[in-house]
């Protein structure tokens, strides 16, 4: 996650919502105008046209039946109290609508690898911003990832989370 909510929903607004359709990003915005997020149209389009771009890049017929498992069993109720319904910006009266700890980061001392993906739903600039604001951070882009980088861009995930991980154990992290 960004370390701001408000800058999420900026991004999340002007960058992620764009990169729609217009045709399919107004039927989408016209449900959550309406508060239909339980319209199955609503979660379709989700899917077919943001999920697979952002969330996790492949068709989900392709997606692992851990990713599928996870969706069934999501607990929309905290999900909706934390992030609101809308999956471009944080709304309708959710709790983390004003959390930002930017102002924080500097007090984590700990070895940091910070992840950001080309596609994510986070921005990765703020991601890299991150990574240097922390004490001991290191930075990791995947260029062809998305939030689920760990399955779609495994070939920049897994040698960046090793490396960080070896380098730590061997007390060479820098």
């Amino acid at each position: 996650m960004m370390a701001s909510a408000p800058e999420y929903n900026e991004y999340a607004e002007k960058v992620l919502a764009k990169q729609l359709d217009p045709e399919v990003y107004a039927k989408i915005a016209k449900m959550e105008d309406e508060g239909d997020y339980e319209n199955p149209e609503y979660m379709n389009l989700l899917m077919e046209h943001h999920y697979t771009k952002h969330i996790l890049r492949k068709p989900t017929s392709e997606w692992p039946e851990s990713i599928n498992r996870t969706f069934k069993h999501l607990n929309p109720e905290v999900y909706v109290y934390m992030q609101g319904p809308s999956e471009f910006g944080i709304k309708g009266g959710a709790t983390l609508t004003e959390w930002d700890i930017k102002d924080r980061l500097s007090e984590i001392s700990v070895p940091t690898l910070v992840i950001g993906a080309q596609y994510d739903t986070m921005d990765p600039e703020h991601m890299n911003w991150m990574a240097n604001e922390v004490q001991n951070g290191r930075f990791l882009l995947a260029p062809k990832g998305s939030h689920l980088t760990q399955y779609d861009d495994q070939e920049a995930f897994f040698p960046g989370l090793i490396d960080f991980l070896k380098d730590v154990d061997s007390g060479e992290f820098k």
